[in-house]
């Protein structure tokens, strides 16, 4: 019998994603390990590898199909038992019943027929709404746009099973409850105002047609769009702003790099950035946390985020236990992960988590600015560029090489004290650079 090919899920968060490339088509021969197909999430364009050895039977989704949800058969692969004859039989149905599928997200009419039966694994396909969700007392657990997508449905949420971790509610369980669950009352206009803002069309807002190219969101900029409006709507933020004398910092990068010259490593002031607050977060642990429904996590290890701006948006490759690593290893580490990310080849646990993220914009001029923090993280350090400025010092002007940096901080874990006490520590090592290995 015929071996179905899912959509595979790339990463933890992933409920569906868009089939970029098909490698191989109906007769090819693959064994596992081969590269079928190209996946893109909201973060990066992933290789899908084949599991199982045998013959194509048929591609059920085509390629550029997007919203393909997480567990959809996307293929087929001839079983071993299959003979010669029924093979072209067997590919022929499949493909006339995949015809309607990108209008439906990625073949849902195998999907759909097959859910009610007990036999496919539950986790997937959060259908039932029957069995509450795990809560804590009186409280569900569940996302902010789970919430907000049952209060425009009225969906009651006690009453919805949450397929995420630890039996939180996520969109796709509400989706599947829409219709089946009991309506919650609610006051007149109430779902509207709790709802997201209705974004006017440019024609509504007095822009004419035609007076403009329209560039498709593609998944990555819808992805940062929605995490980014979730983060700044969501979370408590405020911001602590310095300024640092960077002459010492740049005299030690001159003598760093004049040795490792001969190894064709160069450090930038980004690499120290990034070392300068690992060593930082170990010294004030408080400020590498994150807040969580259950209680404030508090990390082992300080693993760096770095923002790398992309072409169709941004994404946060990870120097994982930055504090243990010397400048060499980090600069390597960053230059081969933003070229990756760049080439959208980095693998999901290469760019998901972190505890703590750099965002510099130093090499564009920008004097100062304030990032949005990303989630689950506490803090994230907005570093402007390095720039000859007028300083006191003993009584005297005097010039100095100064870079501001601003620390945005999620107030439910990272207060006011704790975020200057992280400042505090960053500040001497960024001064002297010589502190970070004492």
């Amino acid at each position: 019998m015929s071996i179905d090919i899912l959509m595979p899920a790339l990463s933890p968060t992933m409920e569906e994603g868009t089939l970029a490339k098909w490698h191989v088509k109906p007769g090819d021969t693959v064994k596992a390990g081969d590269v079928i197909a190209e996946i893109e999430t909201d973060k990066a364009t992933m290789e899908v590898e084949a599991v199982d050895e045998g013959e194509i039977e048929a591609v059920l989704v085509p390629e550029g199909t997007e919203g393909v949800k997480v567990n959809a058969v996307i293929a087929k692969l001839k079983g071993e038992g299959d003979g010669a004859a029924p093979p072209p039989v067997k590919a022929d149905a499949p493909k006339a019943e995949a015809a309607p599928a990108p209008k439906a997200e990625a073949a849902p009419a195998p999907k759909a027929e097959a859910a009610p039966a007990p036999a496919p694994a539950p986790a997937p396909q959060p259908a039932q709404t029957t069995a509450a969700p795990k809560t804590d007392g009186d409280r569900v657990f569940a996302s902010p746009l789970a919430r907000r997508l049952a209060q425009q449905a009225g969906l009651d949420l006690g009453g919805v099973t949450g397929s995420g971790p630890h039996g939180r509610i996520i969109k796709a369980d509400i989706e599947a409850a829409r219709g089946k669950a009991p309506a919650i009352a609610q006051p007149a206009g109430a779902a509207a105002a709790a709802g997201p803002r209705q974004v006017q069309s440019l024609e509504q807002q007095g822009i004419p047609a035609g007076s403009y190219d329209l560039i498709p969101l593609d998944g990555m900029r819808k992805t940062v769009a929605r995490r980014m409006t979730d983060s700044f709507r969501d979370v408590p933020h405020f911001p602590l702003t310095i300024d640092i004398e960077i002459d010492g910092l740049l005299a030690a990068r001159a003598k760093i790099n004049a040795l490792l010259e001969k190894d064709g490593v160069k450090v930038s002031v980004n690499d120290m950035v990034i070392k300068a607050c690992a060593v930082a977060l170990k010294r004030v642990p408080e400020a590498n946390a994150s807040y969580t429904p259950e209680g404030i996590a508090m990390h082992h290890h300080a693993d760096i985020a770095m923002a790398v701006a992309l072409d169709h948006g941004l994404i946060t490759p990870i120097i994982r236990a930055a504090e243990t690593k010397g400048l060499a290893q980090i600069a390597v580490e960053t230059k081969d992960l933003a070229a990756r990310a760049r080439d959208k080849k980095l693998k999901p646990e290469e760019f998901q988590g972190g505890t703590f993220s750099v965002s510099n914009l130093g090499m564009f001029g920008i004097k100062s600015f304030a990032s949005i923090i990303n989630e689950p993280q506490g803090a994230i350090l907005s570093v402007g560029v390095g720039e000859k400025r007028p300083v006191v010092k003993n009584g005297e002007l005097a010039i100095a090489t100064v870079m501001t940096v601003t620390l945005t901080c999620d107030h439910r874990v990272v207060d006011g004290s704790v975020g200057a006490k992280f400042l505090s520590a960053l500040k001497p090592l960024l001064e002297e650079p010589l502190t970070m290995i004492v």
